[in-house]
């Protein structure tokens, strides 16, 4: 049996495309769910245009080739899982949102509010009564998510036992929010 060199090169040159084109367009659909779910419903069917074309393209063009490869297939794939991540990766760092963080302590503990206070972050605190009626404080703080590492690291450091609740936040008026 004889190989054909070209077509192991066209075969290769296939599969890299569907695989950095699928990466583009499921990274682009991660950002578009994130964005349609903050309420940029203009901005979400822009990229969920771009998107679609592009997810079109690819598909026509690996549908249209005459290879059976199943190399094809695993391009596609991976170009999706890896595009998944990325996707992921590039919404943490670019799209802001407010996160609304609940810590619970065991005790009536002063100290980590003063030390969240110092920090810059706004705190509420509510007396709450825990299981078998133990005296605790609720603290409530509304954060950007960028600095969610920062406050659960002090969190941690003054009182690694807290019980710590966190929610994506969608609309926020008035209050304290540490940037």
């Amino acid at each position: 049996m004889v190989k054909n060199k070209n077509g192991d090169n066209m075969l290769l040159s296939l599969c890299l495309k569907i695989f950095f084109v699928r990466i583009l367009d499921v990274s682009l659909g991660t950002i578009r769910t994130i964005i349609s779910v903050k309420g940029q419903n203009l901005l979400a069917s822009i990229i969920g245009f771009i998107e679609i074309t592009i997810w079109f393209l690819v598909v026509k063009e690996a549908i249209n080739t005459d290879n059976n490869s199943l190399w094809i297939v695993f391009s596609y794939a991976s170009g999706f899982s890896v595009g998944t991540y990325i996707g992921g990766l590039l919404s943490s760092h670019f799209i802001e949102g407010n996160l609304g963080v609940q810590i619970i302590t065991g005790e009536h503990n002063y100290e980590l509010i003063n030390i969240l206070r110092s920090a810059g972050y706004g705190v509420s605190v509510i007396d709450v009564k825990g299981q078998n009626n133990t005296s605790k404080y609720m603290l409530f703080t509304e954060i950007n998510n960028k600095r969610f590492n920062h406050l659960k690291e002090l969190v941690k450091n003054n009182d690694p036992r807290a019980f710590v609740v966190v929610n994506e936040t969608k609309y926020v008026q008035n209050g304290y929010i540490k940037k």
